[in-house]
C-alpha cells in the first residue's frame, strides 16, 4: 500500500545512517517495529508488582516427576 507522508528528511537521513539501512522504506519499517516493541515493553513494566503470588507455592515440588 503506497502512502505519502511528510517525514522530516533530516531525521530520516540520520536514522538511515545510524541504522545502516539501504532504503528509506527499510528505515521507516524498522523504526515502526522498534516503536511498537518499546511500547509493548512499557506495558509489561506496569504489571510489575500487580500480580499476587501464593506464598505457599513451592516451585521445587513442580519439578518433581
Amino acid at each position: 500500500m503506497a502512502t505519502n507522508l511528510a517525514i522530516d528528511q533530516k531525521l530520516l537521513n540520520e536514522a538511515q545512517i545510524i541504522g545502516h539501512h539501504k532504503t528509506k522504506k527499510e528505515t521507516v519499517n524498522t523504526a515502526l517495529l522498534e516503536y511498537i516493541q518499546r511500547h509493548k515493553q512499557e506495558k509489561i513494566i506496569h504489571l510489575f508488582g500487580s500480580i499476587e503470588y501464593d506464598s505457599k507455592y513451592n516451585y521445587k515440588d513442580e519439578r518433581k516427576r
